[in-house]
């Protein structure tokens, strides 16, 4: 399965997610009631001079977690280190982050909960006490010393809350989900991004793209990117509605925001299946994509849209779903 339209696993380049990332609070478009909250976090935090509770952050691929851990240290006035959880293998790496963070600095850790066992144990005194233990030397003469941390904020982001273990989670005083975005907050934040870069959108294109982005900022952005290639390919100085459908079109997206691998999963289980029910290996192997990129990345999208059902026999293709792709059930 080469050569497929994959927008949901594509991080936006480094040059273009600085250029456009929202930087603030008021920057940030959507979710408002989750802003009021995080909002009234942050100044408790800056009036009492502490360092602010440890925040977990959850939901769906490309929704912003990243972007909202940026803001919340530059709403604070603190510094941000970043590193992810496969990348810490043993305990000593994540003593040297800790070490190195400055009074109030946010560490933000991705994908947190692949955190492995040992390390998440570590991490448990150090989010409650501000203190670190570890061990020096092994066997008998092995000895455990505890450090002393700065306050610091620790922010969490995972797409699969059920994964993180219990006393981890019950760690995080705020705990905050971000949602699919509607098609009209979609089209506000291409409209910013587009100012931004300087490519001018019409309101209709605006939209008309967000309702392909399949509820995600990071789908959109990337799909604004796409159709100002197709505008300067076709000496456009704005991206038009037509630009729009000529570029969903040569990516092979339809007005739902489907493309290749979504239409290919549903109708494997179709025409494979019978519709189903089928379990997650077996779509697993027909697809050859990795279980847990199925259930991340392709299905939370179309079970929002009504189109599969996860039932405890396995997945099922709904009316919506066999009327979408113009088969009868």
């Amino acid at each position: 399965m080469q050569n497929k339209n994959r927008f949901l696993d594509a991080n936006i380049p480094d040059d273009m997610a600085a250029t456009i990332r929202p930087r603030s609070l008021g920057d940030f478009i959507g979710h408002e009631s989750l802003k009021q909250n995080l909002s009234v976090f942050i100044s408790g935090a800056k009036n009492r001079g502490e360092a602010m509770d440890h925040v977990l952050l959850y939901g769906p691929p490309g929704l912003g977690k990243t972007t909202l851990a940026h803001i919340v240290a530059n709403e604070l006035g603190t510094s941000f280190r970043a590193t992810s959880a496969p990348m810490l293998t043993k305990q000593g790496d994540l003593a040297a982050i800790l070490t190195a963070l400055e009074p109030m600095d946010v560490l933000f850790i991705d994908e947190i909960h692949r955190l492995p066992t040992a390390i998440e144990e570590v991490l448990y005194s150090a989010m409650e006490d501000f203190k670190l233990d570890i061990m020096l030397g092994e066997g008998p003469s092995a000895k455990s010393v505890r450090i002393d941390l700065p306050p610091f904020t620790l922010v969490g982001a995972t797409t699969r809350t059920g994964l993180l273990s219990n006393p981890l989670r019950d760690r995080f005083g705020i705990d905050l989900r971000l949602t699919f975005y509607s098609p009209n907050d979609l089209a506000q934040i291409i409209m910013r991004s587009a100012n931004i870069l300087g490519t001018p959108i019409d309101a209709e294109g605006a939209l008309m793209l967000a309702k392909s982005a399949r509820g995600t900022p990071r789908i959109a952005n990337r799909l604004l990117k796409r159709a100002r290639d197709f505008a300067a390919a076709l000496n456009r100085e704005r991206i038009t509605a037509d630009t729009i459908k000529t570029t969903l079109f040569q990516l092979h997206i339809d007005e739902c925001g489907l493309d290749e691998i979504d239409r290919e999963y549903m109708n494997t289980i179709i025409q494979f299946y019978a519709g189903g029910p089928v379990g997650i290996e077996n779509l697993s192997a027909a697809l050859s994509e990795p279980a847990d990129t199925i259930e991340d990345v392709i299905e939370p999208y179309l079970m929002q849209l009504g189109f599969i059902q996860r039932t405890p026999r396995g997945r099922v293709i709904t009316d919506l779903g066999y009327k979408h792709l113009g088969l009868e059930k």
